[in-house]
């Protein structure tokens, strides 16, 4: 037994992040060397009601309960210990949506999450407005399009915020947002470290609501401030037992890319990290604001306010664990049952036995809409040559690609156009959890060393209890970035993997066919 961990846990000095990701809500304890001791996880899945994708406040609820109780079984199983208070306390989830409530405190509609793809008219209203990229899945977007269709609800509309905004604001009663999260509600201006003024005034011009729109959005906080404490109420409903204790500190809630930036350690100027999960998105700090308005490009910041672009994607693996899921039930019905783990780890490696452009298998992973190509729904679908070379290599192979290739196409502009410099980037996610396999495709086509530290499989749970730790120990001047370079990543090692010219150049090949075949896509999403 940890005798270090089992005193943090008796002192009340563990810490604690909880991220509720699109698939699954993970919970990360860490001691006073920042080490993961003990973990809670919970599974949920998002359902398409009435054409939006949602989460209802129960699932919610279910989720933050389901993945505490996880997390305090382990700490009683491993270390003998009740888990009665912690050091400090953060959550964080996936970005943007819309969540918006009355003045008692109710739900007005349901819970709209970053999946959807319905404000596309908002978007090329506001764009111009602003002069600055607002994507589709934004909650300023969100807004609009239900001003634009005339929602009966938004007259009602007394506070507005994000699914981690929403957790703490139950758990502490304090409606404010990290300023990474907040960058993906309404644009930032990191001069002041707070929501863009002239915008915020822009946008009242648009409507005629009684309401200010700076009125009903969350307070921006930087990574180290307070952001409340635990109440009475949020501990009860974190822990029905009664066993955890009210006053734990809490700090600002952050976005999965938030965390993700801390998790990788690529906070400063010039470093960027790849997130690889059910949705994909690279990000790069940059030394300067890009030239012009990329509607490909987000613009949004670190947890401590620095200017960050982002290339997002609604879609990575969801297709290729459907397939991967297909290939199980096959062997099962040979009477075979194959662990998943070592399904995925045999699939991902034959991939690399395929031929580096595929040999004419192309494969679209469009679970949902994908603003970047210009879908707004999706078609899983597999395209190919009647003289392909159709082999289980190529085929893993393919879906392997296609799970990168939007994003290489939103990458090439901010590299190729914009000429942002990257100095490193690192990858985490599912899609690195296979050694060396995702890590090779995604170095093919970023054509850019990838690296992947051996903390990257923590993730941004891990990240976020990291915010709440920094929070809580920072020093006077000391900031994040040096936190996490002298405190955190000191001393960490991880693989780093740099691309091969032969996949390098079979990763293009098989783009300009993925390219050319979008209209077939398209076609299918609009034959429904």
């Amino acid at each position: 037994m940890n005798e270090t961990a089992k005193e943090a846990i008796k002192a009340g000095k563990a810490v604690l992040g909880i991220e509720f990701g699109s698939t699954r809500i993970k919970a990360v304890l860490v001691d006073g060397s920042h080490t993961p001791i003990a973990m809670g996880t919970y599974d949920w899945e998002n359902r398409l009601e009435n054409n939006i994708w949602t989460y209802s406040l129960e699932d919610i609820r279910k989720g933050l309960q389901g993945c505490y109780k996880s997390l305090a079984d382990d700490v009683e199983a491993k270390y003998g210990e009740k888990l009665t208070t912690l050091g400090a306390l953060g959550f964080s989830g996936m970005m943007h949506g819309y969540m918006p409530f009355n003045a008692e405190g109710e739900l007005l509609v349901p819970f709209r999450t970053w999946r959807n793809t319905m404000t596309e008219e908002a978007c090329k209203k506001l764009i111009p407005v602003f002069n600055f990229n607002i994507p589709q899945r934004w909650s300023i977007a969100h807004l609009y399009q239900a001003i634009l269709s005339g929602e009966e609800h938004v007259k009602d509309i007394a506070f507005f915020t994000t699914l981690a905004g929403y957790i703490h604001w139950k758990l502490s009663g304090e409606k404010v947002l990290g300023i990474g999260e907040a960058a993906g509600m309404f644009p930032i201006d990191s001069t002041i470290m707070d929501f863009d003024q002239k915008m915020l005034d822009q946008f009242d011009d648009l409507h005629h609501f009684d309401w200010k729109l700076r009125d009903i959005l969350p307070k921006v906080l930087v990574a180290g401030e307070s952001a409340g404490v635990l109440t009475a109420e949020g501990a009860k409903l974190l822990d029905p037992t009664g066993t955890l204790q009210p006053g734990v500190p809490m700090c600002p809630p952050e976005g999965d890319a938030g965390t993700g930036m801390v998790a990788t350690n690529s906070v400063a100027v010039r470093t960027g990290n790849v997130s690889a999960g059910t949705s994909i998105f690279a990000m790069v700090v940059l030394e300067k604001a890009m030239q012009k308005v990329h509607e490909e490009i987000d613009m949004v910041t670190t947890p401590n306010g620095m200017p960050v672009a982002m290339v997002h994607c609604n879609n990575c693996t969801s297709d290729l664990n459907a397939w991967v899921n297909l290939f199980g039930e096959c062997t099962e019905s040979f009477g075979v049952k194959v662990d998943k783990n070592e399904l995925y780890g045999v699939l991902y490696r034959k991939a690399l036995e395929g031929a580096a452009d595929c040999g004419g298998v192309t494969a679209y992973n469009y679970f949902s809409g994908e603003p970047i190509t210009g879908l707004d729904a999706g078609r899983p679908m597999v395209v190919r040559t009647p003289d392909a070379d159709f082999t289980l290599a190529n085929f893993m192979r393919s879906h392997l690609y296609s799970a990168v290739a939007t994003l290489k196409i939103g990458m090439d502009i901010l590299l190729k156009e914009e000429h942002v410099a990257v100095d490193s980037l690192m990858g985490h996610g599912g899609f690195f959890k296979t050694p060396v396999v995702g890590q090779r495709v995604m170095a093919a086509g970023m054509n850019a060393p990838i690296t992947v530290m051996d903390t990257a499989s923590e993730g941004g749970a891990w990240g976020m209890a990291i915010l709440a730790a920094f929070m809580k120990e920072k020093e006077t001047g000391e900031t994040l970035s040096s936190y996490l370079n002298d405190k955190i990543f000191a001393g960490q090692t991880g693989t780093t993997l740099q691309p091969e010219p032969e996949d390098v150049k079979g990763f293009e090949a098989f783009l300009e066919e993925y390219k050319r075949l979008l209209p077939a896509e398209k076609a299918a999403v609009a034959a429904k």
